[in-house]
């Protein structure tokens, strides 16, 4: 599947939920379903800059593909990067770097987050980019 189709997916999903908490609830759940991330992978070297919460985020390499993991101590912010993973895990480093997000706008996530999440969304983005730049450039 590629990253556009699981952007499609997503807005599919958020499309049919009108009122903003019950988003939220659908944030939140994702969230709470994700796998923890191993204790091993909390480290400071992959906690995110710009989080106000804390947001750990571990990528693998594997085969020409990025796999990540993350987890965080914020209910929201956890939903929010399951859906990260969701979109850019199991994908290539050249489609990382080239993928249009634009399923963030199309949910409402933008303008319905404070603007300390929304730094805090921007700056997981970067990090998934930067381990991607930095996976494409040991190829």
């Amino acid at each position: 599947m590629t990253i556009n189709e699981r952007q499609d997916e997503i807005i599919e999903e958020f499309q049919d939920l009108d009122d903003w908490m019950d988003r939220y609830q659908l944030l939140i759940d994702l969230g709470n379903d994700q796998a923890p991330l191993d204790e091993r992978y909390k480290t400071e070297s992959n906690l995110i800059d710009g989080c106000q919460s804390r947001v750990w985020l571990q990528a693998d390499y594997r085969d020409g593909r990025i796999y990540f993991q993350a987890e965080s101590d914020a209910l929201i912010v956890k939903g929010i990067v399951a859906l990260l993973i969701r979109v850019l895990s199991d994908s290539t480093p050249q489609d990382i770097l080239d993928a249009d997000l634009y399923f963030i706008e199309r949910i409402g996530l933008k303008e319905h987050l404070s603007p300390t999440r929304s730094n805090g969304l921007l700056a997981m983005v970067k990090q998934m980019r930067m381990y991607a730049l930095a996976f494409q450039s040991k190829e």
